[in-house]
Protein backbone atom coordinates (compact mmCIF):
# COMPACT_ATOMS: atom_id res chain seq x y z
CA UNK A 1 0.00 0.00 0.00
CA UNK A 2 1.29 3.44 -0.95
CA UNK A 3 -0.17 6.74 0.27
CA UNK A 4 1.04 10.12 -0.95
CA UNK A 5 -0.23 13.53 0.05
CA UNK A 6 0.20 15.94 -2.87
CA UNK A 7 0.17 19.30 -1.10
CA UNK A 8 -0.07 22.59 -2.97
CA UNK A 9 1.09 25.32 -0.61
CA UNK A 10 -0.25 28.34 -2.51
CA UNK A 11 -3.77 26.91 -2.17
CA UNK A 12 -3.17 25.16 1.16
CA UNK A 13 -4.75 22.13 -0.53
CA UNK A 14 -4.04 18.44 -0.16
CA UNK A 15 -4.87 15.88 -2.83
CA UNK A 16 -4.14 12.20 -2.27
CA UNK A 17 -2.75 9.28 -4.23
CA UNK A 18 -3.55 5.86 -2.74
CA UNK A 19 -2.29 2.68 -4.41
CA UNK A 20 -2.56 -1.03 -3.70
CA UNK A 21 -1.62 -3.97 -5.89
CA UNK A 22 -1.48 -1.95 -9.10
CA UNK A 23 -4.71 0.01 -8.54
CA UNK A 24 -4.84 3.67 -7.52
CA UNK A 25 -7.42 6.13 -6.23
CA UNK A 26 -7.09 9.91 -6.41
CA UNK A 27 -8.86 12.04 -3.82
CA UNK A 28 -9.73 15.72 -4.45
CA UNK A 29 -7.45 16.30 -7.47
CA UNK A 30 -6.46 19.74 -8.64
CA UNK A 31 -7.39 20.74 -12.16
CA UNK A 32 -4.18 19.72 -13.90
CA UNK A 33 -4.09 15.95 -14.31
CA UNK A 34 -0.43 15.27 -15.08
CA UNK A 35 0.77 14.86 -11.44
CA UNK A 36 -1.66 11.99 -10.88
CA UNK A 37 -1.39 10.27 -14.25
CA UNK A 38 2.42 10.42 -14.19
CA UNK A 39 2.56 8.92 -10.67
CA UNK A 40 0.39 6.01 -11.69
CA UNK A 41 2.31 5.47 -14.93
CA UNK A 42 5.67 5.49 -13.13
CA UNK A 43 4.43 2.76 -10.81
CA UNK A 44 2.66 0.79 -13.55
CA UNK A 45 -0.65 1.32 -11.77
CA UNK A 46 -4.15 1.96 -13.09
CA UNK A 47 -6.25 4.79 -11.68
CA UNK A 48 -9.46 3.04 -10.61
CA UNK A 49 -11.36 5.83 -8.80
CA UNK A 50 -11.50 9.63 -8.73
CA UNK A 51 -12.95 10.36 -5.29
CA UNK A 52 -14.43 13.75 -4.35
CA UNK A 53 -15.17 14.64 -0.74
CA UNK A 54 -17.63 17.41 -1.74
CA UNK A 55 -18.20 20.19 -4.25
CA UNK A 56 -15.20 22.38 -3.52
CA UNK A 57 -15.59 26.14 -3.17
CA UNK A 58 -11.98 27.29 -3.10
CA UNK A 59 -10.65 25.54 -6.20
CA UNK A 60 -11.84 23.87 -9.38
CA UNK A 61 -11.29 20.15 -9.28
CA UNK A 62 -9.67 18.07 -12.02
CA UNK A 63 -12.19 15.23 -11.73
CA UNK A 64 -13.65 15.60 -15.24
CA UNK A 65 -10.34 15.69 -17.12
CA UNK A 66 -8.86 12.94 -14.95
CA UNK A 67 -11.86 10.67 -15.48
CA UNK A 68 -11.86 11.34 -19.22
CA UNK A 69 -8.15 10.59 -19.59
CA UNK A 70 -8.10 7.46 -17.41
CA UNK A 71 -11.61 6.03 -17.67
CA UNK A 72 -11.90 6.00 -13.87
CA UNK A 73 -15.37 6.81 -12.51
CA UNK A 74 -15.95 9.96 -10.47
CA UNK A 75 -17.30 9.11 -7.02
CA UNK A 76 -19.28 11.37 -4.68
CA UNK A 77 -21.12 10.59 -1.48
CA UNK A 78 -24.87 10.83 -0.83
CA UNK A 79 -26.77 14.04 -1.71
CA UNK A 80 -24.37 15.01 -4.52
CA UNK A 81 -26.11 16.19 -7.67
CA UNK A 82 -23.51 16.81 -10.40
CA UNK A 83 -24.60 17.51 -13.97
CA UNK A 84 -22.19 14.88 -15.33
CA UNK A 85 -22.05 11.08 -14.96
CA UNK A 86 -20.77 10.03 -11.53
CA UNK A 87 -21.17 7.19 -9.07
CA UNK A 88 -23.13 8.48 -6.08
CA UNK A 89 -22.01 6.13 -3.34
CA UNK A 90 -24.16 5.05 -0.42
CA UNK A 91 -23.20 5.70 3.18
CA UNK A 92 -21.11 2.74 4.31
CA UNK A 93 -20.41 1.50 0.78
CA UNK A 94 -17.04 -0.18 0.35
CA UNK A 95 -14.79 0.35 -2.65
CA UNK A 96 -12.14 -2.28 -3.31
CA UNK A 97 -8.69 -1.03 -4.26
CA UNK A 98 -6.18 -3.82 -4.77
CA UNK A 99 -5.86 -5.49 -1.38
CA UNK A 100 -7.28 -2.60 0.63
CA UNK A 101 -10.78 -1.15 1.05
CA UNK A 102 -12.07 2.41 1.04
CA UNK A 103 -15.25 2.89 3.05
CA UNK A 104 -17.60 5.77 2.26
CA UNK A 105 -18.67 7.77 5.33
CA UNK A 106 -21.33 10.40 4.68
CA UNK A 107 -20.53 13.36 6.96
CA UNK A 108 -22.86 16.30 6.19
CA UNK A 109 -22.22 19.61 7.89
CA UNK A 110 -19.69 21.57 5.88
CA UNK A 111 -21.96 20.82 2.92
CA UNK A 112 -24.82 18.36 2.64
CA UNK A 113 -22.87 16.02 0.35
CA UNK A 114 -19.64 16.13 2.38
CA UNK A 115 -18.13 12.67 2.60
CA UNK A 116 -15.03 11.18 4.22
CA UNK A 117 -13.19 8.13 2.92
CA UNK A 118 -11.89 5.64 5.46
CA UNK A 119 -8.97 3.53 4.23
CA UNK A 120 -8.80 0.05 5.73
CA UNK A 121 -5.63 -1.99 5.33
CA UNK A 122 -5.26 -5.54 4.06
CA UNK A 123 -6.40 -6.88 7.42
CA UNK A 124 -9.54 -4.74 7.46
CA UNK A 125 -8.17 -2.40 10.15
CA UNK A 126 -8.83 1.36 9.85
CA UNK A 127 -5.60 3.00 8.75
CA UNK A 128 -6.35 6.58 7.67
CA UNK A 129 -9.28 8.83 6.93
CA UNK A 130 -9.51 11.45 4.17
CA UNK A 131 -11.74 14.07 5.69
CA UNK A 132 -12.05 16.73 2.99
CA UNK A 133 -13.42 19.86 4.66
CA UNK A 134 -15.21 17.98 7.45
CA UNK A 135 -12.23 17.75 9.83
CA UNK A 136 -9.02 19.74 9.59
CA UNK A 137 -5.94 19.65 11.76
CA UNK A 138 -6.90 22.03 14.57
CA UNK A 139 -10.29 22.92 13.13
CA UNK A 140 -13.44 21.74 11.37
CA UNK A 141 -15.02 22.91 8.13
CA UNK A 142 -16.93 26.17 8.18
CA UNK A 143 -20.70 25.51 8.23
CA UNK A 144 -21.88 28.65 6.45
CA UNK A 145 -21.08 27.93 2.80
CA UNK A 146 -24.08 25.69 2.06
CA UNK A 147 -26.71 27.59 4.04
CA UNK A 148 -29.86 28.54 2.15
CA UNK A 149 -32.18 31.37 3.08
CA UNK A 150 -35.37 30.03 4.62
CA UNK A 151 -34.24 26.41 4.27
CA UNK A 152 -31.11 25.69 6.31
CA UNK A 153 -28.95 27.93 8.46
CA UNK A 154 -25.30 27.80 9.42
CA UNK A 155 -26.42 26.71 12.90
CA UNK A 156 -28.34 23.82 11.33
CA UNK A 157 -25.27 22.80 9.35
CA UNK A 158 -23.03 23.12 12.41
CA UNK A 159 -25.38 20.77 14.27
CA UNK A 160 -25.17 18.27 11.43
CA UNK A 161 -21.39 18.59 11.46
CA UNK A 162 -21.32 17.81 15.18
CA UNK A 163 -23.42 14.70 14.60
CA UNK A 164 -21.20 13.59 11.70
CA UNK A 165 -18.00 13.99 13.70
CA UNK A 166 -19.31 12.16 16.74
CA UNK A 167 -21.14 9.35 14.97
CA UNK A 168 -18.72 8.63 12.11
CA UNK A 169 -15.21 9.82 12.99
CA UNK A 170 -14.53 10.20 16.71
CA UNK A 171 -15.44 6.57 17.37
CA UNK A 172 -12.55 5.39 15.18
CA UNK A 173 -9.27 4.20 16.79
CA UNK A 174 -6.94 6.93 18.03
CA UNK A 175 -4.09 5.80 15.76
CA UNK A 176 -6.08 6.47 12.57
CA UNK A 177 -4.28 9.14 10.55
CA UNK A 178 -6.33 12.20 9.59
CA UNK A 179 -5.62 13.55 6.11
CA UNK A 180 -7.64 16.74 5.44
CA UNK A 181 -8.16 18.67 2.22
CA UNK A 182 -6.63 21.90 3.57
CA UNK A 183 -4.15 23.42 5.99
CA UNK A 184 -3.32 26.85 7.38
CA UNK A 185 -4.04 29.66 4.94
CA UNK A 186 -7.24 28.23 3.50
CA UNK A 187 -10.45 30.23 3.85
CA UNK A 188 -12.40 26.98 4.36
CA UNK A 189 -11.76 27.14 8.12
CA UNK A 190 -10.62 29.66 10.71
CA UNK A 191 -8.13 27.91 13.01
CA UNK A 192 -6.24 25.42 10.85
CA UNK A 193 -2.82 24.16 11.85
CA UNK A 194 0.26 24.39 9.67
CA UNK A 195 0.52 20.61 10.05
CA UNK A 196 -1.08 18.76 7.15
CA UNK A 197 -1.90 15.47 8.92
CA UNK A 198 -2.16 14.07 12.44
CA UNK A 199 -3.51 11.15 14.41
CA UNK A 200 -7.17 11.20 15.34
CA UNK A 201 -6.25 10.70 18.98
CA UNK A 202 -4.17 13.85 19.06
CA UNK A 203 -6.95 15.80 17.38
CA UNK A 204 -9.38 14.63 20.06
CA UNK A 205 -7.02 16.10 22.64
CA UNK A 206 -6.08 19.35 20.90
CA UNK A 207 -8.74 20.37 18.35
CA UNK A 208 -10.94 23.01 20.02
CA UNK A 209 -14.03 21.88 18.09
CA UNK A 210 -13.67 18.22 19.03
CA UNK A 211 -13.25 19.17 22.69
CA UNK A 212 -16.60 20.99 22.86
CA UNK A 213 -18.51 19.56 25.81
CA UNK A 214 -21.95 19.80 24.22
CA UNK A 215 -23.54 20.13 20.81
CA UNK A 216 -24.76 23.61 21.70
CA UNK A 217 -21.25 24.73 22.64
CA UNK A 218 -19.86 23.20 19.43
CA UNK A 219 -22.37 25.12 17.31
CA UNK A 220 -21.52 28.34 19.12
CA UNK A 221 -17.77 27.91 18.78
CA UNK A 222 -17.64 26.90 15.10
CA UNK A 223 -20.01 29.68 13.99
CA UNK A 224 -18.37 32.40 16.08
CA UNK A 225 -16.08 34.80 14.23
CA UNK A 226 -16.70 33.51 10.71
CA UNK A 227 -15.69 36.08 8.11
CA UNK A 228 -17.59 36.33 4.82
CA UNK A 229 -16.20 33.81 2.30
CA UNK A 230 -14.36 35.08 -0.78
CA UNK A 231 -16.70 36.10 -3.60
CA UNK A 232 -15.41 33.44 -5.96
CA UNK A 233 -16.42 30.53 -3.71
CA UNK A 234 -20.00 30.03 -5.02
CA UNK A 235 -18.74 30.35 -8.59
CA UNK A 236 -16.24 27.55 -8.03
CA UNK A 237 -18.96 25.36 -6.51
CA UNK A 238 -21.09 25.90 -9.62
CA UNK A 239 -18.13 24.99 -11.85
CA UNK A 240 -17.44 21.83 -9.86
CA UNK A 241 -21.06 20.75 -10.20
CA UNK A 242 -21.14 21.37 -13.94
CA UNK A 243 -19.29 20.55 -17.14
CA UNK A 244 -16.33 22.87 -17.66
CA UNK A 245 -13.70 23.28 -20.39
CA UNK A 246 -10.62 21.10 -20.31
CA UNK A 247 -7.70 22.79 -18.59
CA UNK A 248 -5.71 22.08 -21.76
CA UNK A 249 -8.04 24.30 -23.80
CA UNK A 250 -7.93 27.01 -21.14
CA UNK A 251 -4.14 27.04 -21.26
CA UNK A 252 -4.06 27.07 -25.06
CA UNK A 253 -5.99 30.35 -25.13
CA UNK A 254 -4.27 31.89 -22.13
CA UNK A 255 -0.77 31.28 -23.45
CA UNK A 256 -1.12 33.52 -26.49
CA UNK A 257 1.80 35.96 -26.74
CA UNK A 258 0.54 39.46 -27.55
CA UNK A 259 2.81 42.24 -28.80
CA UNK A 260 2.29 45.60 -27.01
CA UNK A 261 -0.04 47.10 -29.66
CA UNK A 262 -2.16 43.95 -29.76
CA UNK A 263 -2.13 43.69 -25.96
CA UNK A 264 -3.40 47.26 -25.67
CA UNK A 265 -6.07 46.70 -28.31
CA UNK A 266 -7.38 43.55 -26.62
CA UNK A 267 -7.45 45.32 -23.26
CA UNK A 268 -9.55 48.13 -24.72
CA UNK A 269 -11.92 46.11 -26.89
CA UNK A 270 -12.49 43.21 -24.47
CA UNK A 271 -12.58 45.26 -21.29
CA UNK A 272 -9.83 43.03 -19.92
CA UNK A 273 -8.19 43.60 -16.56
CA UNK A 274 -4.39 43.63 -16.67
CA UNK A 275 -3.04 41.33 -13.95
CA UNK A 276 0.67 41.83 -13.23
CA UNK A 277 2.13 38.87 -11.35
CA UNK A 278 5.69 40.12 -10.84
CA UNK A 279 7.14 40.75 -7.39
CA UNK A 280 6.04 43.90 -5.58
CA UNK A 281 9.43 45.61 -5.64
CA UNK A 282 9.76 44.96 -9.38
CA UNK A 283 6.21 46.01 -10.18
CA UNK A 284 6.55 49.38 -8.42
CA UNK A 285 9.26 50.58 -10.82
CA UNK A 286 7.07 50.40 -13.92
CA UNK A 287 3.78 48.81 -14.93
CA UNK A 288 0.94 49.08 -17.42
CA UNK A 289 -1.40 51.79 -16.08
CA UNK A 290 -4.47 50.52 -14.13
CA UNK A 291 -3.02 47.02 -13.79
CA UNK A 292 -3.37 45.10 -10.53
CA UNK A 293 -0.34 43.52 -8.89
CA UNK A 294 -0.81 40.10 -7.29
CA UNK A 295 2.57 38.41 -7.15
CA UNK A 296 2.85 34.78 -8.22
CA UNK A 297 5.31 34.17 -5.36
CA UNK A 298 2.77 34.34 -2.57
CA UNK A 299 -0.81 33.29 -1.84
CA UNK A 300 -1.58 34.09 -5.44
CA UNK A 301 -4.77 32.20 -6.27
CA UNK A 302 -6.69 33.04 -3.07
CA UNK A 303 -5.88 36.74 -3.46
CA UNK A 304 -6.93 36.71 -7.10
CA UNK A 305 -10.20 35.21 -5.91
CA UNK A 306 -10.65 37.97 -3.35
CA UNK A 307 -9.62 40.90 -5.55
CA UNK A 308 -11.33 39.83 -8.79
CA UNK A 309 -14.78 38.60 -7.70
CA UNK A 310 -16.00 37.52 -11.15
CA UNK A 311 -14.16 34.42 -12.40
CA UNK A 312 -15.45 35.14 -15.92
CA UNK A 313 -13.79 38.57 -16.13
CA UNK A 314 -11.38 38.64 -19.10
CA UNK A 315 -7.75 38.93 -18.02
CA UNK A 316 -4.46 39.89 -19.65
CA UNK A 317 -1.20 38.98 -17.99
CA UNK A 318 2.15 40.59 -17.36
CA UNK A 319 4.56 38.03 -15.91
CA UNK A 320 8.22 37.41 -15.30
CA UNK A 321 9.81 35.76 -18.33
CA UNK A 322 9.07 32.04 -18.42
CA UNK A 323 6.30 32.18 -15.80
CA UNK A 324 3.36 32.42 -18.21
CA UNK A 325 2.38 28.73 -18.02
CA UNK A 326 2.59 28.69 -14.22
CA UNK A 327 0.36 31.76 -13.92
CA UNK A 328 -2.30 30.48 -16.32
CA UNK A 329 -2.32 27.11 -14.55
CA UNK A 330 -2.75 28.67 -11.11
CA UNK A 331 -5.57 30.87 -12.37
CA UNK A 332 -7.34 27.87 -13.89
CA UNK A 333 -7.14 26.08 -10.54
CA UNK A 334 -9.54 28.66 -9.10
CA UNK A 335 -11.76 28.99 -12.18
CA UNK A 336 -10.27 32.01 -13.94
CA UNK A 337 -10.52 30.52 -17.42
CA UNK A 338 -10.81 33.74 -19.40
CA UNK A 339 -7.17 34.70 -19.79
CA UNK A 340 -6.83 36.21 -23.26
CA UNK A 341 -3.04 36.21 -23.46
CA UNK A 342 0.11 37.73 -22.00
CA UNK A 343 2.37 40.67 -22.83
CA UNK A 344 5.09 39.36 -25.12
CA UNK A 345 8.47 40.63 -23.96
CA UNK A 346 7.01 41.88 -20.70
CA UNK A 347 7.21 45.44 -19.43
CA UNK A 348 10.50 46.00 -21.27
CA UNK A 349 8.71 45.53 -24.59
CA UNK A 350 5.91 47.79 -23.41
CA UNK A 351 8.40 50.57 -22.64
CA UNK A 352 10.28 50.02 -25.90
CA UNK A 353 7.01 50.49 -27.78
CA UNK A 354 6.66 53.93 -26.23
CA UNK A 355 3.65 53.03 -24.13
CA UNK A 356 2.74 54.90 -20.96
CA UNK A 357 4.14 53.46 -17.74
CA UNK A 358 2.97 54.07 -14.18
CA UNK A 359 4.91 53.68 -10.91
CA UNK A 360 4.25 53.43 -7.17
CA UNK A 361 6.46 54.97 -4.52
CA UNK A 362 7.76 52.36 -2.08
CA UNK A 363 9.91 53.31 0.90
CA UNK A 364 11.82 51.20 3.45
CA UNK A 365 10.62 51.07 7.03
CA UNK A 366 13.46 53.31 8.23
CA UNK A 367 12.34 56.06 5.85
CA UNK A 368 8.76 55.58 7.02
CA UNK A 369 9.99 56.00 10.61
CA UNK A 370 11.85 59.18 9.70
CA UNK A 371 8.74 60.67 8.12
CA UNK A 372 6.63 59.62 11.11
CA UNK A 373 9.06 61.43 13.41
CA UNK A 374 8.35 64.69 11.59
CA UNK A 375 4.60 64.56 12.17
CA UNK A 376 1.47 62.41 11.91
CA UNK A 377 0.93 60.42 8.72
CA UNK A 378 -2.20 58.80 7.29
CA UNK A 379 -1.24 55.16 7.79
CA UNK A 380 -3.49 52.34 6.57
CA UNK A 381 -2.88 48.76 7.72
CA UNK A 382 -4.32 46.20 5.25
CA UNK A 383 -3.61 43.08 7.31
CA UNK A 384 -6.25 40.65 8.57
CA UNK A 385 -8.26 41.40 11.69
CA UNK A 386 -6.26 39.04 13.89
CA UNK A 387 -2.93 40.56 12.84
CA UNK A 388 -4.26 44.06 13.44
CA UNK A 389 -5.59 43.12 16.88
CA UNK A 390 -2.31 41.49 17.92
CA UNK A 391 -0.22 44.64 17.40
CA UNK A 392 -0.32 47.70 15.14
CA UNK A 393 1.14 51.12 14.47
CA UNK A 394 -0.34 53.58 16.94
CA UNK A 395 -2.80 55.90 15.21
CA UNK A 396 -3.06 53.74 12.07
CA UNK A 397 -6.31 53.05 10.24
CA UNK A 398 -7.42 49.54 9.34
CA UNK A 399 -8.79 48.26 6.00
CA UNK A 400 -8.26 44.52 5.57
CA UNK A 401 -7.22 43.79 1.99
CA UNK A 402 -9.83 41.06 1.56
CA UNK A 403 -12.61 43.63 2.07
CA UNK A 404 -10.84 46.72 0.77
CA UNK A 405 -13.61 47.61 -1.68
CA UNK A 406 -15.97 48.05 1.27
CA UNK A 407 -13.56 50.36 3.07
CA UNK A 408 -12.34 52.79 0.41
CA UNK A 409 -13.44 55.67 2.63
CA UNK A 410 -10.58 54.72 4.96
CA UNK A 411 -8.13 56.06 2.40
CA UNK A 412 -7.53 59.77 2.08
CA UNK A 413 -8.03 61.52 -1.25
CA UNK A 414 -6.05 64.53 -0.09
CA UNK A 415 -3.00 63.47 1.93
CA UNK A 416 -0.58 60.62 1.17
CA UNK A 417 -1.73 57.12 2.18
CA UNK A 418 1.10 55.10 3.73
CA UNK A 419 0.04 51.49 3.23
CA UNK A 420 1.55 48.46 4.92
CA UNK A 421 0.77 44.78 5.56
CA UNK A 422 2.86 42.20 7.39
CA UNK A 423 5.67 41.63 4.89
CA UNK A 424 5.07 43.79 1.80
CA UNK A 425 3.04 41.49 -0.47
CA UNK A 426 -0.51 42.60 0.31
CA UNK A 427 0.32 46.29 0.61
CA UNK A 428 1.39 46.42 -3.04
CA UNK A 429 -1.80 44.62 -4.04
CA UNK A 430 -3.72 47.32 -2.20
CA UNK A 431 -1.63 50.16 -3.63
CA UNK A 432 -2.09 48.93 -7.21
CA UNK A 433 -5.83 48.53 -6.70
CA UNK A 434 -6.10 52.06 -5.32
CA UNK A 435 -4.03 53.43 -8.20
CA UNK A 436 -6.41 51.78 -10.64
CA UNK A 437 -9.30 53.44 -8.76
CA UNK A 438 -7.75 56.89 -9.14
CA UNK A 439 -5.91 57.19 -5.82
CA UNK A 440 -2.51 58.47 -6.92
CA UNK A 441 -1.33 59.45 -3.44
CA UNK A 442 -0.36 55.95 -2.27
CA UNK A 443 2.99 55.05 -0.74
CA UNK A 444 3.93 51.45 0.00
CA UNK A 445 5.97 50.62 3.11
CA UNK A 446 8.32 47.85 1.99
CA UNK A 447 8.79 45.00 4.42
CA UNK A 448 5.52 45.79 6.17
CA UNK A 449 4.94 45.51 9.89
CA UNK A 450 7.77 42.99 10.23
CA UNK A 451 10.18 45.78 9.33
CA UNK A 452 8.27 48.64 10.98
CA UNK A 453 8.34 47.09 14.46
CA UNK A 454 12.14 47.07 14.32
CA UNK A 455 12.21 50.88 14.00
CA UNK A 456 11.28 53.69 16.41
CA UNK A 457 7.72 53.85 15.09
CA UNK A 458 5.39 53.51 18.11
CA UNK A 459 3.34 50.31 18.03
CA UNK A 460 0.81 48.85 20.45
CA UNK A 461 1.82 46.12 22.89
CA UNK A 462 1.61 42.69 21.33
CA UNK A 463 -1.30 40.46 22.32
CA UNK A 464 -0.42 36.76 22.34
CA UNK A 465 -2.43 35.01 19.60
CA UNK A 466 -3.50 32.29 22.04
CA UNK A 467 -5.47 34.87 24.01
CA UNK A 468 -7.34 36.10 20.96
CA UNK A 469 -10.84 34.90 20.23
CA UNK A 470 -10.88 32.02 17.78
Amino acid sequence: MKIEQIYTGCLAQGAYYIESDGEAAIIDPLRETAPYIERAKARNATIKYVLETHFHADFVSGHLDLSKKTGAPIVYGPNANPSFPAHIAKDGEELKLGRVTIKVLHTPGHTMESTCYLLMDENGRPHSIYTGDTLFIGDVGRPDLAQKSGAITQEDLAGLLYDSLHSKIMSLPDDVIVYPAHGAGSACGKNMSKETFDTLGNQKRTNYALKAATKELFVQEVTDGLLPPPAYFPQNVAMNKGVIPSVDSVKERGLRALAPDRFELVADTEGALVLDTRGAQTFKDGFVPRSINIGIKGDFAPWVGSMIPDVKHPLLLVTDAGMEDEVVTRLARVGYDHVLGYLEGGIAAWKAAGKQVDTIESIPAVEFAARMAKGPLHVVDVRKDGEWTASRVKGAHHASLQYINEHLSTFSKDEPNYIHCQGGYRSMVAASLLKARGYHNVIDVAGGFNAIKNTDVPVTDEVCPTTLKK
